[in-house]
């Protein structure tokens, strides 16, 4: 006898798919999600990784900032210490000089002249005192012009006053005071 299937095989198909769509679908949804997640886990882990490395880079930059105030410190020290190297320097080489300058004065002085006082100020000399008579003042600035050491003589004052019976001539003169080349010349070699 022939066998007749009178179940609805096709009702049985039907539901089989749909049961088996609706687990793909749920599969592929789980996985989609679970893809979501295993992305967004990654891409938090590498901001995270970015966010490290950025504070790491910051606290460099600090240390780094720092040294620099240093060295910037340490740049102004040794300028100031190099200033005041130079000045020393000058000092040194400028000791002997108020040495000759005492010298020549005394070399240019005439007779009949007296100097009450001597004033520097850089390379200026301003030298006051009294002298017999005006001629010798002349004499004194002549002299001085004749000089090694001083030059450009200038007369900034002479006034003749009356003392008892003699009268002197109270001066202010002034003058540059050099070096002379053969000087120079010794102290570079």
């Amino acid at each position: 006898m022939p066998r007749i299937n009178l179940l609805p095989w096709r009702e049985e198909l039907r539901k089989q798919r749909q049961k088996n769509f609706g687990v793909a679908a749920v599969t592929a949804v789980a996985v989609g999600i679970g893809i979501v997640l295993l992305a967004r886990a990654n891409v938090n882990g590498m901001i995270d990784h970015q966010k490290d490395r950025n504070k790491f880079l910051e606290n460099e930059i600090v240390e780094l900032d720092k040294k620099i105030t240093e060295i910037e410190e340490l740049e102004r020290t040794k300028e100031r210490l190099i200033a005041r190297m130079n000045i020393i320097e000058q000092l040194q080489s400028s000791r002997p000089e108020i040495v000759h300058l005492f010298v020549e004065v005394a070399r240019a002085l005439p007779e009949g002249v007296f100097i009450s006082s001597i004033q520097q100020s850089g390379s200026q000399v301003t030298i006051t005192g009294v002298a017999e008579s005006s001629t010798r003042v002349s004499a004194f600035m002549r002299n001085i012009d004749a000089s090694e050491w001083l030059t450009d003589p200038g007369l900034n004052v002479v006034e003749t006053v009356s003392s008892g019976r003699s009268r002197n001539s109270e001066f202010t003169i002034f003058a540059r005071q050099t070096r002379p080349k053969s000087a120079t010349d010794e102290e570079d070699s």
